[in-house]
C-alpha cells in the first residue's frame, strides 16, 4: 500500500544521442494529427506533443529529430520549431518561436503528422480546475452520512479510515492548513515555465506563478489573474482571485476527523501526496501526464522518484471545451494503471454528454478526461441525491458522488496565501475526491490491492440507487456507497 517498488527506467539523454538515423527503418504511413485538440479554449498556439514511433530515428537521435522539426516548420514561414523536453512516455514537447493562429497550428500539425516516423501529434492541451465556487457556506457536510445525498462513509469508518493508503491529488498544489497538515506527505511541482512567445507576451510565470519551474515544493502560491490580455488571448478560465482548488479537494479526500474542529475527510487516516500541475490559467497536458506517471511510481527524467507511490490518483481537472483525449494522457494513465494505481477523474461541469459532445467544428470528441478511457469517471449529485445541474453525464460516467455545496478546507487569501478557512464549492471536482477517498478505504482493507478494473466493478456494483433518477442524463450506476464497498472488499 503506497510503497510498491516497481519503477520505470527513465530514458537517458545519452540514449537519445547514441543511435543515428537508420537506413533500414520500416516504412510507415503518416501519423494522426489530432486537430480536435486545438479546441481547448485557447486563442493562440505554440506547444505541441509529438509522439514518434518507437525505434525510429527521431525517437533515438537528436539530429534526426531536429531535421523532422525543421521540415515541418517550413509551413510556418520564418517561425522555427524546437524541442522543449521529452515526456516520461517518450513523446516530445515541441514549441514554436512565435504564436500561431488556429489555421497555422492545424497546418503545422498536419505537416508533422505527415512524417512516416510520427505516430501522433496533439496540441499541448491546457487543463483547468473543474469547479464553480459557491460563496455561501453550508453548515454541514451532507455527503458522508446515510441521508438522501450521502455516501455512508460514517458507517464505513467503523471498519476503516484508510490507514496505509496513499492518494495523490494532482491539482493546484496545497496550502498549510491545520486540518490537513498531519496527512500530507511529499509532493512535487510539475509546472514548467512558459517559453517563447507566450513568455514574451504574458511572462514566463503566467502559469507557474511561483517564479520557478519544476521542483519539490508543491505549495499553491495562488492562481489569481488580473491580466485581462491573458484572460482574453490566452483563454484563462479565471479572472479574479485565487481558488485554492487543490486544498479544497484534499480536504474532501483526507481532512483530519474527530479532532474537534473544521471538516471531516472521506478517508481521514489516508495520506495525501500533493502534486502541483495547475496554476494561473490552468496547466498543460504534458506536465499533467508526467505528474500522473510520477505519482504512480513511474520514472520522469530530471525528477527524483516518488517515495510515496499513490494507491489512488485524483484528477479534479479537465478541458474547458470538448476536445479529444491527448495521447500523452492515454499513455500516462495506461502506465499508472499497469503499475497498480487506481485513477479517478471528474466528469466535468458543462451539463453535457461526455461521449457525444462536439468540438467547434461539429466533430464528436467528448469531454476530457472522461473520454480518455481507463479511468473511474465521477458525476455529481446534490443533497437530495439528484444529479447536480452542472454535472456532465453519459455512458462513460461510472458512479456519482456529492458535488453541490461541498464544504472543505481552503486558504483565505484573495491572491497569495493568508490564513486557513473553510468554504462550500460546487463541481464534479468536489465529487471525484469522495470517490478517490472511498477507493482508499477499499484498498486499506483489501487482502490484495484491487486493480483499476476491479475497483470500477466493485464501486459500480455496490453503488446505491439514485433517490432521484437522473433520467435521460445518466451519471453512472448510482451514488458511491462507502460502507457497501468496504464490506465487499473485506469479503474478497
Amino acid at each position: 500500500m503506497g510503497n510498491r517498488s516497481n519503477r520505470l527506467n527513465a530514458l537517458s539523454f545519452a540514449t537519445l544521442l547514441a543511435f543515428g538515423a537508420c537506413a533500414f527503418a520500416p516504412a510507415y504511413a503518416g501519423g494522426k494529427a489530432n486537430l480536435s485538440s486545438l479546441d481547448d479554449g485557447s486563442r493562440a498556439f505554440g506547444r505541441f506533443v509529438v509522439t514518434y514511433r518507437p525505434g525510429t530515428a527521431p525517437r533515438t537521435d537528436a539530429a534526426a529529430l531536429a531535421r523532422s522539426l525543421d521540415k515541418a516548420a517550413t509551413v510556418l514561414g520564418q517561425a522555427e520549431l524546437g524541442r522543449l523536453r521529452r515526456t516520461a512516455s517518450g513523446a516530445d514537447v515541441v514549441v514554436s518561436s512565435r504564436a500561431l493562429n488556429y489555421a497555422e497550428a492545424a497546418a503545422l500539425m498536419r505537416k508533422l503528422a505527415a512524417d512516416p516516423n510520427v505516430l501522433s501529434v496533439d496540441n499541448d492541451v491546457r487543463m483547468v480546475p473543474l469547479m464553480t465556487p459557491n460563496d455561501t457556506r453550508f453548515g454541514e457536510q451532507f455527503g458522508y452520512g446515510s441521508g438522501a445525498g450521502g455516501i455512508r462513509a460514517t458507517s464505513a469508518w467503523d471498519a476503516t479510515q484508510g490507514a496505509g493508503a496513499v492518494v495523490a491529488v494532482i491539482d493546484t498544489g496545497i496550502t498549510a492548513h491545520s486540518d490537513l497538515n498531519a496527512n500530507i506527505v511529499g509532493g512535487y511541482d510539475f509546472i514548467s515555465l512558459l517559453t517563447g512567445t507566450d513568455a514574451q507576451r504574458y511572462g514566463a510565470n503566467l502559469v507557474a506563478v511561483d517564479g520557478d519551474g519544476r521542483d519539490a515544493n508543491p505549495a499553491d502560491t495562488g492562481d489569481w489573474n488580473d491580466n485581462f490580455n491573458a484572460y482574453i488571448d490566452f483563454g484563462c478560465p479565471i479572472y479574479g482571485n485565487s481558488t485554492w482548488h487543490g486544498t479544497h479537494v484534499t480536504g474532501t479526500v483526507a481532512a483530519a476527523t474527530n479532532n474537534g474542529k473544521g471538516v471531516a475527510g472521506t478517508a481521514p487516516s489516508a495520506k495525501v501526496v500533493p502534486v502541483r500541475v495547475l496554476g494561473r490559467c490552468g496547466g498543460f497536458a504534458s506536465d499533467i501526464a508526467d505528474a500522473i506517471t510520477w505519482a504512480s511510481g513511474g520514472a520522469v527524467s530530471g525528477v527524483p522518484a516518488n517515495p510515496n507511490v499513490a494507491d489512488v490518483i485524483n484528477l479534479s481537472l479537465g478541458s474547458a471545451a470538448p476536445v479529444a483525449c491527448p495521447q500523452a494522457y492515454k499513455d500516462a494513465i495506461a502506465g499508472a494503471v499497469a503499475r497498480g494505481t487506481v485513477v479517478v477523474a471528474a466528469a466535468g461541469n458543462s451539463n453535457a454528454d461526455v461521449d457525444t459532445a462536439k468540438d467547434a467544428k461539429g466533430v464528436v470528441v467528448g469531454y476530457n478526461l472522461a473520454n480518455c478511457g481507463n479511468l473511474i469517471v465521477v458525476g455529481a449529485t446534490d443533497s437530495r441525491g439528484a444529479r447536480s445541474g452542472f454535472s456532465n453525464f453519459g455512458a462513460s460516467v461510472d458512479v456519482a458522488a456529492p458535488g453541490s455545496g461541498i464544504v472543505s478546507t481552503i486558504n483565505t487569501g484573495s491572491r497569495t496565501p493568508a490564513g486557513e478557512g473553510y468554504k462550500a464549492y460546487d463541481g464534479t471536482s468536489m465529487a471525484a475526491p469522495h470517490v478517490a477517498g472511498v477507493a482508499a478505504l477499499v484498498q486499506s482493507v483489501a487482502k490484495t490491492p484491487l486493480t483499476q478494473a476491479q475497483m470500477r466493478t466493485l464501486l459500480k456494483n455496490t453503488a446505491r440507487a439514485f433517490p432521484v433518477s437522473p433520467g435521460a442524463k445518466p451519471i453512472g450506476a448510482g451514488i458511491v456507497d462507502a460502507n457497501a464497498a468496504v464490506n465487499a472488499a473485506k469479503a474478497l
